[in-house]
């Protein structure tokens, strides 16, 4: 069922929509001096991809509290987890010399090693069985070796589990290679329509690989769709020390590229591929936090109404739209309603969570310190899915009067971006919190209602585009969507926050 939110009368007073002074001058300045853009502009250009662990992150933490306390907030750094070591991104080049040459579009993950300055050597394929890698182990000294498989994100896992795993996978192919010597020697001197087929080896990419970086190869390099996407290495990360670091360059080569010099090192075609490529280390450990700014409640300050995002984001861009495109309307938002003076009956919390890429951490944390918390929170809003415009939420019938009289001013802000009620359908509590920081509420059985997005103007926006590439950048978010959400964001969670009762919770989950 749909309704839509009623227009809201502007100089009249009803039962859907009271004129709210605090409202029409979050309105007024949202649409005349709206900072939306600054904000991701300083998160994604000036400070860039936040990974957990790294400086930026420490910076834009820094910055957006100071931001806070500047528009006259209480700040809370929360201190949620840390990383043994730090990881800073610097600047990549690559080349092909020999052939028609090249400038090779490629990416590393996080948490991996980088060059020794500018490395220069030949192209191998890797070897795929014991007796291969015997037969070729002196061309590996000094080479880059092309591994089979499409790159996911992920490093190659080089940790002893994976090495043991890999090592079984060596022996199975070891026994399946000389039932093959077999079939040749059985097929040979017969017509090759009555050859037996060879039986296909089990294939993993970089199966050889500690025997590989010890007969000194430069490193890996794995085909990868475009854009690439690049994550760390999750494997490893907690076990690492800054006398124990990755030293081996795990690169991911636009599958294009990757092609042309697979094509090459099959016919032996002598060429090099010249890598620099600045992945710095930090000594630990490093400590991340969440950035809580608080607006108090001036009846309920025991009760709460939460909105925000998260704060970190994967280096291999700058985090444009994952997530400072749920990070830069939330503190819009926050700045629409202290400027517009507004003084919620209920505490508002803007929270941006560390390391939600790196497991939801910087949110299970703060819901694992907050119990107590949990049951006086009208809703946890939380946006982490692209830059479109909030244009809808879910509401339970038990819910509808009061956001029917809090949305009623949302259709008069804008008309090429209407809003409307939708009635929301429960579901059951999740038994583990995923896919992004609303989770770990979720799992407490706190709301989550989140806005419906779309993009009524046709922008023809794809998550899957920037989610994790190197294409996360500033200008793939839609500025008049932000800034037009920043204005929705503040009415609602204000309006929430003004009621002289929690949202009632009946209906939106299934009780088991």
């Amino acid at each position: 069922m749909l309704i839509a939110g009623l227009l809201h009368g502007s100089g009249q007073n009803s039962a859907i929509g009271q004129v709210d002074p605090v409202v029409e001058r979050i309105i007024e300045i949202g649409l005349t001096d709206n900072r939306t853009m600054e904000h991701l502009d300083v998160l994604s250009n000036r400070i860039g991809g936040r990974l957990s662990g790294s400086d930026a992150y420490a910076n834009a933490a820094r910055w957006a509290a100071s931001k806070f306390r500047e528009w006259g907030m209480i700040v809370e750094m929360d201190e949620a987890g840390e990383v043994p070591v730090g990881f800073n991104r610097g600047p990549w080049f690559g080349r092909m010399i020999g052939g028609d040459g090249m400038t090779l579009h490629f990416a590393t993950p996080s948490y991996t090693s980088g060059t020794m300055g500018v490395q220069r050597g030949h192209v191998v394929l890797e070897p795929k069985t014991l007796a291969q890698f015997e037969r070729m182990k002196g061309t590996l000294n000094g080479a880059w070796v092309l591994i089979t498989g499409t790159n996911d994100g992920w490093p190659v896992d080089i940790s002893d589990e994976a090495h043991e795993r890999r090592q079984r996978i060596i022996e199975r192919n070891e026994e399946t290679e000389q039932r093959n010597n077999e079939i040749r020697r059985a097929n040979f001197g017969r017509p090759e329509e009555e050859h037996q087929e060879l039986i296909p080896l089990e294939d993993e990419p970089a199966l050889l690989y500690r025997e590989m970086v010890e007969a000194g190869i430069l490193g890996v390099i794995q085909k990868s769709a475009v854009p690439i996407r690049a994550l760390y290495d999750r494997r490893n990360l907690e076990d690492m020390s800054f006398d124990n670091l990755p030293s081996t360059p795990d690169i991911r080569l636009n599958e294009h590229q990757f092609a042309i010099i697979e094509q090459m090192a099959g016919e032996r075609i002598y060429f090099q591929l010249e890598f620099d490529i600045r992945n710095h280390f930090k000594p630990g450990p490093v400590k991340y936090h969440n950035v809580i700014g608080i607006i108090p409640g001036t009846e309920f300050p025991d009760e709460y109404v939460i909105m925000g995002g998260h704060l970190d984001a994967f280096d291999v861009a700058t985090g444009g739209v994952d997530n400072g495109s749920g990070v830069s309307p939330a503190m819009e938002a926050a700045r629409l309603i202290m400027a517009a003076g507004g003084k919620p009956r209920r505490t508002i919390l803007v929270c941006l969570w560390a390391a939600e890429e790196f497991g939801l951490i910087g949110s299970r944390h703060w819901v694992e310190q907050n119990e107590e918390k949990l049951d006086r929170i009208s809703n946890m809003f939380n946006r982490d899915s692209g830059p479109l415009v909030a244009s809808s939420l879910s509401v339970t019938p038990a819910m509808w009067d009061d956001m029917e009289r809090i949305t009623a001013p949302l259709n008069s802000i804008n008309p090429d971006f209407p809003f409307e009620l939708r009635e929301h359908t429960p579901r059951s509590i999740p038994a583990v919190a995923r896919g992004t920081d609303s989770g770990s509420f979720a799992v407490k059985g706190v709301p989550i209602m989140t806005f419906g997005l779309s993009d009524p103007k046709g922008y023809n926006f794809q998550y899957g585009e920037i989610w994790h590439t190197e294409r996360d950048l500033y200008n793939m978010s839609i500025a008049e969507y932000q800034e037009h959400t920043s204005i929705v964001t503040a009415i609602v969670v204000l309006g929430i926050a003004n009621l002289d009762h929690l949202l009632p919770r009946e209906g939106y989950w299934i009780e088991d």
